[in-house]
Parts: structure tokens; sequence; C-alpha cells
């Protein structure tokens, strides 16, 4: 290319960029007025549903070259900056930096928000209400070793509700200050541990694996081991300055991990949305099948079941289940009415709008 187109592309980036920063400021004053009506009315800062409504508007119009899913990102920075234009937003999620609820919580919701970093999912549970965060981002289940317990425990009690969820793919990396031959342990989370148990048998099959609370836990611990090694997150290897021994060390490449965003509230209908509910059924033969039957019989697609047994009543378990649709669609609303009578207990957890999943 010619060094004077070169130059003249370079004007007009220029002036796209000076164009865009002009409409990004309108933009943010627009966003600030909005959010002095919201606070007039009580209404809260952060709504996923507008926000997912918006995200779809914008891949509708997109025609490229630029990809969905680098636009998608671009407005999630926009919508984080408008927010803290607005009224600064306190998000809780396991940490510590760099760990992949971290991660989850800043795709979701952005780097300008406040993010509290707690260390346990307990912890994340605790901060909401108490009312420390307005909203949390927990792990709920992995695509490889099932959900995660911790979680499943603290949504049969908690007054919470899901307001939306992240679809993050884990891609696990081997970091320690030494060489593979010197490690004699390797910590992590128990879900990243199960998940890298094949290539640790194959190459390092005389290091003993410590769980700990969190991937990023795992980091801090092996400043103080110098023989230990930490499956954690690229992100994690740079934010703490960890030489890197081996990257996507985990055992399976369709690894994915399911977060839930909780919060105090209820997401209003967007079109493609998911219900969350938990029951318990009558201890009669039959009833699980009686149970499930209105949603057969209304046309609603159930996504996922997944039986919890309940502490101190051998063999007895509580059901969580994933449903097409919102609370207030025309079938659904009716459906669980007709689906409580049939249970002994029914939760609805929350309506939601649909995560990008990632493939």
């Amino acid at each position: 290319m010619k060094p004077n187109r070169v130059r003249k592309i370079r004007e007009e980036i220029r002036a796209k960029d000076r164009e865009i920063v002009r409409l990004l400021n309108e933009r943010s004053s627009l966003s600030v007025e909005v959010g002095r009506v919201k606070s007039q009315l009580g209404v809260e800062v952060y709504d996923p549903s507008q926000e997912s409504r918006v995200l779809s508007s914008l891949t509708g119009m997109n025609e490229g070259p630029l990809p969905d899913g680098a636009l998608r990102e671009i407005y999630r920075e926009i919508f984080s900056s408008s927010r803290r234009l607005q009224s600064p937003l306190a998000v809780a999620c396991l940490g510590p930096e760099a760990s992949f609820s971290h991660l989850a919580a800043l795709t979701q919701f952005g780097k300008s928000s406040s993010i509290l970093l707690e260390r346990t999912i307990g912890e994340v549970f605790d901060a909401l209400e108490k009312g420390k965060a307005s909203f949390g981002v927990v792990p709920f289940e992995n695509s490889l070793e099932g959900s995660v317990k911790m979680t499943l425990d603290r949504m049969i009690s908690t007054p919470q509700k899901i307001r939306g969820e992240v679809f993050l793919r884990i891609s696990h990396c081997l970091m320690s200050h030494s060489p593979k031959s010197r490690i004699r342990k390797v910590y992590s989370h128990p879900q990243a541990l199960a998940q890298c148990r094949e290539w640790l048998a194959r190459n390092l099959p005389e290091a003993e694996p410590v769980a700990t609370d969190s991937t990023a836990g795992a980091v801090l611990r092996i400043r103080k081991d110098r023989r230990g090694a930490a499956i954690a997150s690229l992100l994690a290897s740079k934010t703490y300055g960890l030489p890197l021994l081996a990257e996507g060390i985990e055992d399976h490449p369709n690894n994915i991990t399911r977060f839930l965003v909780l919060g105090n509230g209820e997401s209003k209908p967007t079109g493609r949305d998911k219900t969350s509910i938990l029951f318990g059924t009558p201890h009669i033969p039959g009833a699980l099948h009686q149970t499930l039957g209105p949603f057969a019989r209304a046309g609603i697609n159930l996504l996922r079941i997944e039986s919890y047994p309940i502490r101190d009543r051998v063999w007895e378990y509580l059901f969580f289940a994933d449903l097409d649709g919102h609370l207030r669609d025309k079938k659904v609303g009716p459906c669980l009415k007709k689906m409580e009578k049939k249970t002994s207990f029914l939760k609805i957890l929350g309506s939601y709008p649909r995560g990008e999943e990632t493939r």
C-alpha cells in the first residue's frame, strides 16, 4: 500500500475516533439523566433484562466486519461506565483477583463496577443477604464436573433471586516458581483439579493435589511453597507475575462453567428467558412424573433437572430444574401454579435472560 494512501486512511480513522468519542460522551450524558430519573422513581441502576434487549438489538443491526461477540464486549464496558456515572454498583464474587468467578463478574458487569472479592461462595451469599453488595456472581455448574454443591446448598435458603447467567469457557494453566521436575504439590479448587486429573496423572504423577477455596487462592499458596504449583487462569499468571509452565491443561476442550447472577428483585421478560425452580415431591410412587406432567401438557421445554438429597432425611430429595420461558409468560405462570398443587414444596429461584452459551 502506498504511503499517501496509508496516511489518508489514518486520517479517516482519526476523524471516526473523534466522532465516536463525541457520541460516547453524548450517550454518557443521557445515561446520567436516566440515572436521575431512576433515582426519583426508585428503580434499580442495573437492569439485566434491559441490557439483554439492547445487546440483542445491537447484534441484530450489526453488518460487520466487527464480530457480534466483540460488539457485545465493547458495549458491556459502555454499560459498565454508564452505571458508574449513575451510581456505584457493588458486585460480590469468589476471589481472589483473577479467579474464574472474578472473570465471570467482569464479563457480566464490566471493569467499571466495584468488585468485592470474597473468600468463599458462602461469603458471596452473606455479602448479598447483609446488603454489602447489590449483586453476586457464583459458579453453579460445570459441563464436565456437574453442579457446585456449595452453591446448591445456599440456593435452598437464600431470599436472593437469579437475575442472569454467564457461560465462561474454562482454560486451565499450570504455573510455578519451579520446573515441573521439582513440583511436589499442585494447588487448586477441587473442580479445577478434577478437570485436569488425566493431565496431572501423565505429567506430574508424584505431585500431591491440594484443594483450595479458589483457583486464584491456589496462586497465593505457591508464593510460600516454592515447590508447589497452581492451576489457575492465564490472567492469574499475568496478574501475580508467576512463570507459566503449561497452558490448556484441562482434559476436555469443551469445559464450560455456568455462573449465576444473584440479586434482589426480578428481571423482566425479554422473549429469550429461562426460569429456575426448586421443588420437592411427596414420597410416593409416580410423584415426580405427576409433578412434571403440567410442563408436557403446556408444551414447555424442561432444560435441566437435577436431584439433590435432603439433609437428615435419608432417600428423600429436592429437585433443581430450569425451564424455557419467563414466569410472566402466558404458559409458564399458570403451569407452575398447577405444578405447585402436586409438590410438597416449590420455590421460584428466578426468571432471567438466557446467557450467551459458549461453543
